[in-house]
């Protein structure tokens, strides 16, 4: 037998998952990560703590599973994107890592759009506070001393990259989405590096920039006898965590598109020709080459739910418990039993600032139309259903656009809420298509890995093999015009509350 093993470093857990080459999962580990928010819109996590995930979750692997390590020919990993972490030359860091969403480096990203140049065409036209060359330029601003010891201003791929194989390079996966990276501008322009005043920081960055399932070379010795791995196991070039998934739900035909349902919502899609949107991309070979990846992009979604859980949810952990239930499984089955449109609720979703159409750092959550009848259940309904006008208000700006969306598929760990997906099937009018394997980030790894080793020569050849789509969920009859008359006023929302938005804010910057 032949195995593959994929890490999935998310915002709420690392996970290790070995495969078949059918795509069956054998073995899987996981362990949680905290984050810390300092300031509001600021977010934190500690590098070592991946690293000590990662670890822990591959030595539990191999343990549980029982494989001859010999078996397992390669392994890669999927991270969440433009979280920047500052490292020494041998890669300890310097500080918590600036987390994906972080939003503090907004006037920074401002700097960069005011460039007006022509790279900035291939991310949506704006640059956003979550991306490397914000947070980096931030870091020189606001802490020059750290800037300056620091060898390495990379993404937490790369700092993985570095762990696992003491080599230091970037995911071209990861530069073109995140750090302003366009192949067919020549990579990093001089000129626009100038204009960003970046230099000092592309300075700090891997002069290496390599694909997505590249083969890197062997794991290290040492780690490899650390976690009980082979010394012969091949570590590929790893990538996004979201850009994995799509790749896991075999989304890369026309019109396919990929919900990846997690701490956030990322919409991703392939095509042949750029679509120019109010989204992130069109991304020239970030994932497949000589195609465009377009990503739209809710910045807090299943970390809100977590929120509203970990904040108001006590009584409701405890009845959970109490019937040995998980506790969002409980909260679904609450919420389940509200009428759709909560009973008078709306949510805008933007609790950690809206990522597209708005591309607002300053953008907050907001909730209308409380009363004292409303209950947690309602609430977290309620929530759901903004998420869900989220995805619905990109997936019509993309088709304003020229994006013709022909299928749905969904993965990430929303997509085993029976809630979340049945709701996003109501809302968009339209099937919402699952897989079979619930690891989607991971198995899209493994697929990178798989490619690394030699056992799949193309994505089409690897998806055929690995990926099974198990089913589709429909929408209700009867919802569509509840839901087309919220989402007209959630989409009005946004521009009658966001004076009041933007002057909260800054009340706290």
């Amino acid at each position: 037998m032949t195995y593959l093993i994929g890490v999935d470093v998310g915002t709420q857990s690392v996970r290790s998952c070995l495969f078949d080459l059918d795509g069956g999962t054998v073995a899987s580990a996981s362990r949680p990560l905290a984050t810390t928010y300092p300031k509001p819109a600021w977010a934190e996590q500690d590098p070592e703590a991946w690293w000590r995930g990662a670890v822990e979750t591959l030595q539990e692997v191999l343990q549980v599973s029982r494989v001859n390590p010999r078996e397992i020919a390669a392994l890669s990993y999927d991270c969440t994107a433009c979280t920047v972490v500052a490292l020494t030359d041998d890669g300890v860091p310097l500080r918590p890592a600036l987390l994906w969403m972080d939003e503090r480096a907004h006037a920074e990203a401002d700097e960069v759009s005011a460039t007006g140049h022509e790279v900035l065409r291939y991310c949506g036209g704006k640059v956003s506070p979550q991306w490397m060359i914000p947070k980096g330029r931030w870091l020189e601003v606001h802490e020059p001393a750290l800037f300056a010891r620091a060898r390495w201003i990379v993404d937490e791929a790369d700092f993985f990259t570095l762990r696992l194989t003491g080599r230091m390079t970037a995911s071209l996966n990861n530069a073109t989405a995140k750090w302003n990276y366009v192949r067919p501008l020549g990579g990093w322009p001089a000129e626009f590096l100038r204009a960003a005043r970046a230099e000092a920081l592309a300075a700090k960055w891997p002069t290496d920039v390599l694909s997505v399932g590249r083969p890197l070379g062997f794991i290290l010795p040492a780690v490899a006898r650390q976690v009980g791995l082979s010394p012969a196991t091949v570590v590929a070039q790893g990538g996004i965590d979201a850009h994995a998934g799509e790749i896991a739900l075999g989304a890369v035909g026309p019109g396919d598109l990929a919900l990846i349902l997690g701490s956030s919502t990322c919409h991703m899609a392939q095509s042949p020709t750029p679509v120019f949107a109010n989204i992130w991309g069109p991304y020239p070979d970030a994932l497949v080459d000589g195609m465009y990846t377009l990503e739209g992009g809710q910045t807090a979604t299943g970390s809100i739910l977590q929120w509203l859980a970990e904040r108001f949810g006590s009584e409701a952990a405890a009845q959970a418990k109490s019937r040995g239930e998980d506790l969002y499984a409980f909260l679904d089955r609450l919420a389940e039993a509200v009428p759709a449109g909560s009973e008078g609720l709306l949510v805008l979703d933007y609790f950690q600032g809206n990522r597209t159409p708005h591309k607002d750092p300053l953008a907050r959550g907001t909730v209308v139309g409380l009363t004292l009848k409303h209950t947690l259940a309602h609430l977290y309904r309620a929530v759901v259903e903004g998420i869900c006008f989220g995805t619905r208000q990109i997936l019509d700006d993309m088709a304003a656009h020229g994006f013709r969306l022909e299928r749905i598929y969904a993965g990430g760990g929303g997509a085993k809420s029976r809630l979340w997906t049945q709701i996003q099937a109501d809302v968009l009018g339209r099937p919402i298509h699952l897989p079979r394997d619930k690891e989607t980030m991971a198995l899209g790894a493994a697929i990178w890995a798989g490619l690394g080793a030699g056992l799949f020569r193309t994505y089409q050849e690897a998806i055929g093999r690995m990926v099974h789509i198990e089913r589709a969920v429909t929408p209700v009859a009867g919802r569509g015009d509840i839901y087309d008359a919220l989402y007209r006023q959630y989409v009005e929302l946004y521009p009658a509350t966001r004076p009041a938005m933007h002057s909260l804010a800054r009340l706290t910057n």
